[in-house]
């Protein structure tokens, strides 16, 4: 329901690692997290992360993140086989993510039958803050200091990667809530600052700035 608190709506962080938007229609998607918000705050221990073999060798490009390479994805699972626990995991939330509409746009078109509630950008919300906001995570990471806490949820993540980039948004969004609106928002609230469409190239599309 609109009016809802936003704390209580179905929601969950989610980041992609692909090929890049430089392969065109050709951009694959090699890596996946996903992770519940509960109560505002992303619950790492119901989080899922999975590698995934594009069925196709992966160039060595500077923006493909490290350790994605053919060794690394050779035995991983292929799309279709993650498909069922991607839409369990997604299917009627919303989806929070920091330039979300970059993992939306390769997100349906890889698995369109994915049906979220709705996208919430992270950098949105960073950008309606007092003052010049940073637009990648990492400066916005820093500028709240979030590192210590990534560290504790994901002790063995890093930069770039699907599971470290989640549980950063997630953590980053209640703070970006917290500094925004005195008291808490509704869902419709925080879609109204923050929200982008659904669809194929969603409003706000941009390619994802450096940490």
């Amino acid at each position: 329901m609109p009016d809802q608190p936003w704390t209580s709506a179905p929601m969950s962080v989610i980041d992609l690692e692909g090929t890049g938007a430089q392969d065109r229609d050709n951009e694959a998607i090699l890596e996946i997290a996903v992770v519940p918000l509960v109560g505002g705050s992303p619950d790492s221990a119901a989080g899922w992360e999975t590698l995934i073999n594009p069925g196709r060798p992966i160039p060595r490009k500077p923006w493909i993140s490290p350790g994605l390479t053919d060794d690394g994805l050779g035995d991983a699972p292929t799309p279709a086989e993650i498909a069922p626990t991607l839409a369990t995991m997604a299917d009627g939330r919303y989806l929070v993510g920091h330039n979300v509409g970059v993992d939306w746009r390769l997100l349906h078109r890889r698995h369109p039958d994915v049906q979220p509630a709705g996208l919430i950008d992270t950098m949105r919300l960073a950008r309606k803050t007092e003052g010049k906001a940073p637009k990648s995570l990492g400066a916005l990471v820093d500028r709240y200091g979030l590192r210590d806490r990534i560290t504790d949820l994901v002790p063995d993540g890093r930069p770039h990667r699907a599971m470290w980039d989640t549980v950063a948004a997630g953590l980053l969004l209640p703070v970006l809530v917290a500094e925004l609106w005195e008291n808490p928002p509704t869902i419709k609230a925080l879609l109204d600052t923050a929200g982008l469409p659904l669809g194929n190239e969603p409003v706000g599309f941009e390619q994802p700035p450096l940490l």
